[in-house]
């Protein structure tokens, strides 16, 4: 019944989050989806703009995948369903409230393919010793990439994760086709042995950075 209310009449429920502030989840034309104030976190354009970037690498030889920031999930419904990934995704999200909303509105819970880790992505990538065939960064708060995604430091502990012959794909912000000096500086940040496509207003907003890793 909700879904086809939905249609007609449609409905959003706020919850209090520590890190954004106010999510919101929306039930409209049939979809839920999770946006904070000024920005969509799962399953609208967000989850456009990822397949695009997931359409670009190949998974066929990608045998794990990290995922930096979870929201409600979308990504991984993609990386399931329309991209047919049957492999290990690890996903990091610090804010519990996401984690808590990404299971009880759209059915996202850890599994033996699927590990969720409640944790700050800048001291995951510092600490863990794993390293990944996929990495996809797509850290937001609500508009804002946090600017200590950009520096060197989480940039270069970042590569050290990333398998040679490996992926990163980097949801850099929106409506950075005006200031190309923030691509500029995560692109030299990483260093060496990166091979970058930049990608501008994707889904006419956001810039996606697509990398493929040469060398150690």
């Amino acid at each position: 019944m909700k879904k086809i209310l939905s249609y007609i009449w449609p409905t959003t429920q706020r919850y209090t989050s520590t890190y954004n502030n106010t999510l919101e989840v929306t039930y409209i034309d049939g979809k839920k989806l999770l946006d904070t104030q000024n920005a969509n976190y799962s399953y609208g354009s967000l989850q456009k703009i990822l397949e695009f970037g997931i359409s670009k690498i190949d998974l066929q030889n990608t045998k794990n995948i990290l995922l930096l920031g979870l929201g409600g999930g979308s990504v991984i419904k993609s990386l399931r369903e329309k991209f047919k990934y049957r492999k290990n995704i690890v996903a990091v999200e610090i804010d519990p409230q996401v984690i808590k909303l990404a299971k009880d509105e759209f059915e996202i819970t850890a599994s033996e393919k699927l590990q969720i880790i409640q944790d700050d992505a800048f001291q995951y990538i510092k600490n863990t010793k794993k390293k990944f065939h996929l990495i996809i960064v797509d850290l937001f708060i609500d508009t804002k990439v946090p600017a200590v995604f950009y520096e060197e430091e989480f940039c270069k502990n970042l590569k050290k994760l990333i398998e040679v012959n490996g992926y990163l794909i980097f949801n850099a912000g929106i409506e950075l086709g005006k200031n190309s000096k923030i691509t500029t500086r995560i692109i030299k940040n990483f260093g060496s042995g990166m091979e970058f496509t930049v990608f501008k207003k994707v889904n006419s907003t956001n810039t996606l950075l697509i990398a493929l890793k040469t060398e150690g």
